[in-house]
């Protein structure tokens, strides 16, 4: 039987911490303390006060906060996410304090000024599988905010969290950003986009038009590699994939995009995949006028399908008159794999990836074993299974050998010395056996490699 004597009560409970603090605190331990204080001081604490808030305790990197209604935890933190998104502006990406947040609505125990008990545990564990910059709530909370807010909720499925026995339904919540705030995946300051030095170009989401729903993972996946193989050109500017998809599904007028992400030109395309056979359109459009520059489209086996994405990227170079450096014509076009099969499991192992679930991580290792049953040689898909079972370990307690993940990612990048997401899956790996200054160094070989691999910033 519950003690009498304990003080319980309903709250609302925002868990929040700073990502990658201790590698920020490594580079730059003055300047990082300093911006927090700033960031707490000007920004965090009053909100925090202004929705009649409460900071219960303060950790090294983030802090644990109370409020009697949801519907204000909610609102405050949207409000801090998006006022630490313009105090980013201008700041370099290594640079950059962002926090992941969680909320519950939960039964807690009152001892003195500190809260305890589930609820507060469920709030911690949901900050953990929160995105850089997002919010992660419980059915609680979001039930009960309904419909009283401009927010969206999108679902998460039930995910089993370290130390809670049982599962919880998550949803993570959707901050619509201001257009002019939408560029800070880049380390650029923000230029109107015929003003910065060199071309600058932005690769929307390809249309999957095969009329399957499960074909997704194909039209994604070949997008994320044009990304890659542009993002790969020093005298290119290209806007980062997560930044980039947040236009897919939507309905876009090619100058407003152009405006919101300041970049001159914009790539859009379609993918239709039947049987052995791969139809791929794209089109490169003029950002400030929208007149197209070039349009083509490529009908092929699909074991072409890296032929197509090279002459994609080429075109789009000779068009913009980029030269490219001796180095970057070796690496540009280079083929992954000989086997389009493998290729085919590596892209659903990377489309379950972006779900960030356990379940989707288990299946997303399979994919990418399946990749590398297949091709015993696929450096990507090796930095693949390393990145799901650090995810599992890091994320929910998995059974899972450390030593058998650096092995995994060493083996990557014994196959592919110069395989950025390698560097960062060595570089995660090596930060769970908390080698971080080695970490740090895997870190920024990646992001040396490719500036806007998401996965080096972690």
């Amino acid at each position: 039987m519950d003690d009498p004597t304990v003080h319980r009560r309903l709250t609302a409970i925002l868990a929040a911490d700073v990502v990658t603090y201790s590698r920020l605190m490594g580079r730059d331990e003055a300047g990082t303390h300093a911006a927090w204080k700033s960031h707490r001081r000007e920004l965090i604490d009053a909100k925090i006060a202004e929705y009649e808030g409460r900071i219960v305790k303060l950790t090294g990197d983030g802090f644990l906060a109370e409020f009697p209604s949801v519907v204000n935890a909610v609102t405050c933190a949207a409000t801090v996410q998006r006022g630490m998104l313009e105090r980013n502006v201008g700041v370099p990406q290594r640079s950059r304090i962002e926090l992941r947040m969680g909320i519950n609505l939960g039964d807690v125990i009152v001892e003195g000024d500190d809260i305890l008990g589930d609820g507060v545990n469920v709030a911690v564990r949901l900050e953990s599988i929160a995105t850089r910059g997002g919010i992660a709530v419980s059915a609680a909370v979001r039930d009960n905010v309904g419909n009283r807010l401009d927010l969206r909720f999108e679902d998460m499925g039930e995910q089993t969290l370290k130390n809670i026995d049982r599962p919880v339904r998550a949803y993570s919540i959707s901050l619509d950003f201001p257009p002019a705030l939408r560029t800070i995946g880049s380390d650029a300051a923000p230029q109107e986009p015929w003003e910065i030095e060199k071309p600058s170009i932005a690769v929307l989401p390809f249309n999957n038009i095969s009329g399957d729903p499960a074909q997704e993972y194909f039209s994604d996946g070949i997008t994320e590699d044009i990304i890659t193989d542009l993002s790969k050109i020093s005298g290119l500017f290209v806007v980062a994939r997560n930044t980039a998809y947040t236009y897919k599904g939507k309905p876009v007028k090619v100058q407003q995009v152009s405006q919101d992400l300041r970049v001159n030109f914009i790539l859009e395309g379609s993918v239709r995949k039947a049987g052995s056979r791969v139809r791929v359109t794209a089109q490169l459009v003029e950002g400030k006028g929208g007149g197209h520059l070039w349009a083509d489209r490529y009908d092929r086996d699909l074991t072409d399908i890296f032929a197509i994405q090279d002459e994609i990227t080429h075109t789009i170079v000779d068009h913009l008159k980029v030269k490219l450096l001796p180095e970057e014509k070796k690496v540009i076009g280079r083929a992954p794999t000989g086997n389009f099969e493998a290729y085919a499991y590596y892209l659903r192992g990377r489309h379950f990836l972006h779900w960030h679930s356990k379940s989707h991580y288990v299946l997303a290792k399979r994919m990418f074993a399946m990749a590398v049953e297949l091709d015993p040689l696929y450096a990507r898909a090796y930095a693949g299974i390393a990145d799901c079972d650090s995810f599992l370990f890091l994320h929910y307690n998995a059974d899972v050998s450390i030593d058998g993940i650096l092995a995994t990612s060493a083996k990557a990048l014994d196959l592919e010395s110069g395989l950025a997401e390698a560097h960062a899956s060595l570089g995660l790996a090596l930060s769970l056996r908390e080698r971080h200054p080695e970490a740090m160094a895997e870190f920024d070989q990646a992001i040396a490699l490719d500036p806007n691999l998401f996965e080096a910033y972690y």
